[in-house]
């Protein structure tokens, strides 16, 4: 019976929460799916816009996606859909292409879905998950932060109502000082009126006095964007708010998503791959970040090249069911999550009650103004601005605190897809200066024990004839004349030398260069009459080395133990 619940799970990975589904589970997931859609029906729309789209798109993007995952994902808890970030990226890469809004525009964010839903499927299918660890943490969280700040600027000119641009910094600063003075002050009034609602009512609602009142207030503040949606659009219909230049959405399609493959050709594919692969990439970091959270705390199980493929297929359904690239939500997560949602048919329980939306109640948002959806956007994304990642990363290592500042600055002056680009090449250009400049110790015995460390910064017992060597870092060609070089320093300070040792211990590959210069040293020091020893050498390393002359023309010995080595070649020091 367990080898068959083993292949149902591989064949179908919701068996796994299928089999031992019940109705308490059942009523928990109906609540977290009730509590969630509150939340996902403006974001939806909002993300769409946020991407140039009809936002009826934002909630076709919000159905099959989540039905797929609920199928494939390993994630109990995990709501995919659209989010304000890879939004953000759809946009930046589609807009110097197409003429935002038109159907050639929507066509090729519905085959971007495809192409980034083809990729993770292959990545996960091959196990290739490996290669979207890539991009360093720092770098992500950089990303994350400037890509928040564009998207905060460019919902002001839904704000002011004037066609802003907001690629970037120098462009959002000029088209501000062309447009600033043709702005409606009705629409910013408006604005910042939904602003203060959604930053200051839930503090309300969450303080004290409040709550001992009437008792938790939990789903009215999760509820807020949708409450305010909908005040809003009464307001517009009873105060015939568009006469005073209030934008709204406007006629939205109502039923199910068409099912369709998007207009593509070969010269289209290619323009598109490298955003395609950005997006994908992004996707896979931050849904997976978010899973894992999620699993840690609930002790599920989740397997990372299984979550590749159920992105990739969730994107795949968003593509052909006419809406744009999805990931993991950050909020809708952290909301289903503490909503109590057991298993993935909360996502499931959303998305029908989704269709039933997009069926019978588009008409209800045709009022629903521009400015509303800006400033949801703005509050939901707005706590992700946080600078304290860049103090604390520039203080513990200064390359990664580099790297994050190229890439933000990166993200702010150029573009999102060029700012991730060079914070991606910077990681790995710092990653090799590192590397070509390792930490090599000269060490000593600590007296009483059996253990070696930097004469620098321990009081060591050393001898006068042994020169003891560590390099913390794999020997290649990147840091061989490095070595090399520390090594003939020290040797100035031996007048009597006759051994050097070299501690292998923290050395897990020796590349060919590498290698080249130990035979060199190997011969040069034997000319001096000064053997060359090695101590600790991992399996994996000494395989290698049993392939090479260096062992057939090594004038000293190896040692399985650094200790071990000293007790030999240099007795004196334990007799002190």
């Amino acid at each position: 019976m367990s080898d068959l619940n083993s292949r149902l799970t591989t064949l179908l990975p919701a068996w796994r929460w299928l089999r031992t589904y019940s109705p308490d589970k059942f009523k928990s997931d109906l609540l977290s799916a009730l509590i969630v859609i509150a939340m996902l029906v403006p974001q939806g729309m909002a993300y769409a816009m946020l991407a140039g789209l009809p936002p009826i798109m934002g909630l076709y993007a919000s159905i099959l996606p989540m039905i797929i995952y609920a199928m494939a994902g390993s994630s109990p808890t995990l709501s995919i859909g659209p989010v304000a970030i890879i939004s953000m990226m759809t946009f930046a890469t589609l807009n110097p292409l197409f003429e935002v809004g038109s159907p050639v525009y929507i066509q090729a964010a519905c085959l971007l879905a495809v192409m980034v839903g083809i990729i993770s499927l292959l990545l996960g299918i091959f196990r290739f998950g490996f290669l979207i660890q890539l991009i360093s943490h720092p770098v992500i969280k950089s990303f994350i932060i400037a890509s928040a700040l564009l998207i905060a600027l460019g919902q002001f000119k839904f704000l002011v109502d004037v066609p802003l641009k907001a690629n970037n910094i120098p462009e959002f600063v000029f088209s501000v000082w062309q447009y600033i003075r043709y702005s409606n002050s009705a629409s910013l009034i408006f604005g910042l009126l939904a602003l203060i609602f959604l930053i200051y009512l839930p503090k309300v609602l969450q303080s004290n006095a409040v709550q001992s009142r009437i008792g938790s207030t939990a789903f009215l503040t999760k509820a807020l964007p949708l409450c305010l949606v909908v005040i809003s659009i009464a307001a517009v219909y009873f105060l015939d708010l568009k006469a005073v230049g209030i934008k709204t959405v406007g006629e939205i399609p109502s039923g199910f998503p068409p099912l369709s493959m998007p207009y593509w050709n070969l010269d289209l594919v290619i323009t598109l791959f490298p955003g395609a692969a950005m997006i994908a990439m992004i996707s896979f970091v931050e849904s997976l970040s978010i899973a894992q959270a999620t699993a840690l705390q609930q002790r599920s199980h989740l397997n990372s090249n299984q979550e590749l493929v159920a992105l990739g297929l969730s994107n795949l359904s968003a593509g052909l069911s006419s809406a744009f690239p999805v990931t993991g939500s950050l909020s809708r997560t952290v909301v289903n999550a503490d909503a109590g949602a057991k298993t993935p048919l909360a996502g499931v329980i959303s998305s029908l009650l989704i269709v039933v939306v997009s069926l019978y109640f588009t008409g209800f948002f045709r009022d629903l103004p521009l400015a509303i959806l800006a400033a949801t956007i703005i509050v939901s994304i707005w706590k992700l601005v946080d600078f304290k990642p860049f103090i604390e990363t520039w203080r513990y290592s200064k390359a990664d605190g580099i790297a994050m500042w190229i890439t933000f600055f990166g993200v702010l002056c150029i573009d999102i897809s060029t700012g991730l680009l060079l914070g991606i090449v910077s990681t790995f250009i710092l990653l090799l200066w590192r590397i070509s400049r390792p930490h090599i110790a000269v060490i000593g015995l600590v007296e009483g024990t059996q253990h070696f460390r930097n004469i620098q910064r321990h009081h060591v017992l050393t001898s006068n004839k042994v020169l003891s060597m560590r390099i913390d870092e794999n020997l290649t060609f990147l840091n061989a004349n490095t070595f090399k070089g520390f090594l003939i320093n020290a040797m100035s300070q031996y007048a009597d030398l006759e051994h050097v040792v070299i501690n292998c211990s923290s050395i897990s590959a020796i590349d060919l260069s590498a290698l080249e210069m130990l035979e060199d040293l190997n011969a040069e020091l034997n000319k001096l009459d000064i053997k060359l020893h090695f101590s600790e050498i991992k399996g994996p390393v000494m395989d290698k080395l049993r392939h090479s002359k260096l062992l057939n023309h090594l004038s000293g010995r190896i040692y399985l133990s650094h200790f071990q080595a000293m007790q030999e070649l240099s007795p004196e020091v334990f007799l002190r």
